[in-house]
């Protein structure tokens, strides 16, 4: 099972994520930032990946500590649950339409952790969320999932559209990574036999 549970205490947040890999959607997310639970149903519906998260942080200040940490520990778990890496494609890409709004993302497995994120906002809030905390979620879950990210937003004139379909073409990029490749099941794909 690629399955794991991670909990992250600090003075800022407590946070646990539960995550499974070949799962079929089902979530429990409970974040306190309800645009973060909906960008992370996104993940599960399109990923395929059950998640169950519950984070508790200081909301009183911003939203920043939450989400960043959310995603810092959604990496973490995922790292777990992916295990040695045997037997998957390793990359995986998509594109994701919502109405005027297009979005690229492709992700590779890699053991390298790396961010290149070109989306640009039309405008700073979606509600009360700030935009740049996406990218924030992002960096966070690169560096402790040890992936490399490309995300590219072609166009868009809603950000609330912007955003949503960053999440989807994420889901659906990282479904198609972890998918298992029967050809290759017991061999890493990778040259340096090494990821």
């Amino acid at each position: 099972m690629r399955s794991a549970e991670i909990s992250r205490n600090t003075a800022e947040t407590r946070i646990r994520v539960r995550i499974d890999l070949d799962g079929s959607g089902t979530r429990t997310l409970a974040t306190g930032v309800p645009f973060l639970d909906h960008m992370l149903d996104q993940i599960a519906r399109h990923g395929l990946i059950d998640l169950d998260i519950e984070a508790q942080g200081d909301l009183h200040i911003d939203a920043h500590h939450t989400v960043e940490d959310t995603g810092i520990t959604l990496g973490q778990a995922f790292a777990k649950a992916i295990g040695d890496k045997k037997g998957i494609y390793r990359y995986g890409h998509a594109y994701v339409p919502l109405d005027e709004a297009l979005t690229r993302v492709v992700v590779d497995l890699s053991g390298r952790p790396g961010l290149h994120w070109n989306v640009p906002f039309t405008r700073a809030m979606i509600g009360n969320f700030d935009v740049d905390l996406a990218r924030e979620f992002f960096q966070g879950f690169v560096n402790h999932a040890q992936v490399t990210l490309h995300i590219d937003n072609l166009r868009g004139e809603n950000a609330h559209h912007q955003c949503e379909t960053v999440f989807k073409a994420f889901a659906r990029a990282l479904r198609m990574a972890v998918e298992r490749d029967e050809r290759s099941a017991d061999r890493l794909p990778s040259t340096k036999e090494a990821l």
